[in-house]
């Protein structure tokens, strides 16, 4: 990775630097980081938003529209462009911050095996499974990750980016800042995601073999991120689970050493997507017994994506330091909201469909207040979090009419 670039590029970056600095100035970037910190702290029943455009975003800020030659300078470019344009058409509260991190160089030897898929055919289509372990002799393929980490790289890298605007931006180098598991996801990928549904029920102790083999190598190479001193604190504008950022002033936890991040000192995630349609007792069994283990030593925890938690979210409210639990585009938001209360940030995920097609304004409208209007009821800290959109059929401004629409009816709330 070389982050020389050329006089142009660099004039084009330092120019846009400006420009996030001059919208992270505002006062109102103070407001809303206030906000975020009552909102995760659980001390405001303020409902928040927050727009991620995710597949959506080529269609709003295509790449076609950078201006920079350079590979690197072009990723830095568009996420520079991305922080002005959330500010610019987005009625939500992002908070722009006049910073750049760096992270840190590093990778690891692997699992011993490689998700295979069968691709599409189509741009952007779906790809099938390609199962890589069946059984107990392919596991010995298997082996803990370690990590490989490039200091000098990595301190190389801060120093060049400082170069490039450390005078107008807050260039710092960082370690890892986020940290979310994903252990059904892996099994699915190496055994299949047909296959995993059999196996729960055929060969239950073959999952469970891998599963304490997947949350082991997972506890050790958290392991080594200590032992490295590679954690960094992320109670900031850092993304926290599927949605949703990290500032809060609960953390870190007593006893904090600034020149040692601990996992009690941060924030953490998980999610079992691939289970939605798996019973809660199983769940609880192959999915939350192993999770817990690994959220149990961060300070606070966020759970869940896309899955309908709805029935399981009384085993979720049992993860250790759990504080913001998706509620997804197909959840039960009545019952939801009933169970949830005031126990956990309510991180709402609306329908990312409703910006394709017909784009009914009144639909959304009254979609959007019943979950105000049910959320308020029972006291829950609600948050919104639009995202999963692959596409808005070219029509950019969905999404600010969409938050719009979100921002009237949180105002009236």
């Amino acid at each position: 990775m070389d982050f020389t670039f050329s006089n142009q590029d660099r004039r084009i970056l330092r120019d846009l630097a400006k420009q996030v600095v001059e919208i992270a100035s505002l006062p109102e970037m103070d407001t809303r980081r206030r906000n975020w910190i009552e909102h995760n702290s659980l001390r405001s029943k303020r409902p928040m938003m927050l727009i991620f455009p995710e597949g959506a975003f080529e269609e709003l800020l295509p790449h076609s529209s950078l201006a920079c030659e350079g590979e690197e300078a072009r990723k830095i470019e568009w996420d520079l462009r991305a922080r002005i344009y959330t500010y610019q058409h987005f009625q939500d509260d992002s908070v722009i911050e006049a910073e750049w991190n760096v992270p840190p160089v590093m990778r690891d030897t692997g699992w011993g095996v490689t998700a295979q898929q069968h691709p599409s055919t189509a741009a952007r289509g779906a790809w099938a499974f390609q199962p890589v372990i069946r059984d107990e002799q392919d596991m010995k393929r298997l082996h803990y990750p370690d990590l490989i980490y490039d200091e000098k790289q990595s301190q190389q890298n801060a120093e060049q980016m400082h170069d490039v605007f450390g005078d107008i931006l807050r260039v710092q180098a960082v370690g890892v800042k986020h940290i979310s598991y994903h252990l059904i996801a892996q099994y699915s990928g190496w055994c299949g995601l047909a296959e995993m549904m059999t196996d729960l029920v055929d060969r239950p102790d073959f999952v469970h073999a891998m599963l304490s083999f997947l949350t082991e190598g997972h506890k050790r190479y958290l392991a080594q991120l200590i032992d490295a001193n590679l954690l960094s604190l992320n109670n900031d504008n850092t993304y926290h689970s599927s949605g949703g950022n990290g500032y809060t002033d609960q953390l870190p936890a007593p006893g904090f050493d600034p020149q040692r991040v601990r996992p009690s000192d941060m924030w953490s995630s998980a999610e079992s997507q691939e289970f939605a349609p798996i019973s809660p007792r199983m769940h609880r069994e192959f999915a939350l017994h192993y999770e817990k283990q690994l959220l149990a030593p961060f300070g606070l925890n966020g759970y869940g994506c896309c899955e309908d938690l709805t029935r399981k979210l009384e085993d979720v409210l049992t993860i250790p330091n759990i504080r913001r639990i998706s509620i997804s585009p197909f959840a039960d938001v009545d019952r939801c909201a009933e169970i949830l209360r005031g126990r956990a940030i309510y991180s709402w995920k609306p329908m990312p469909a409703h910006l394709v097609g017909d784009f009914n304004e009144a639909l959304i409208r009254s979609y959007i207040r019943h979950t105000l209007e049910v959320t308020a009821a029972n006291g829950c800290f609600l948050e919104i979090i639009l995202k999963d959109t692959h596409t808005c059929e070219f029509h950019p401004e969905r999404f600010d009419r969409w938050t719009q629409i979100a921002r009237q009816l949180i105002e009236e709330r």
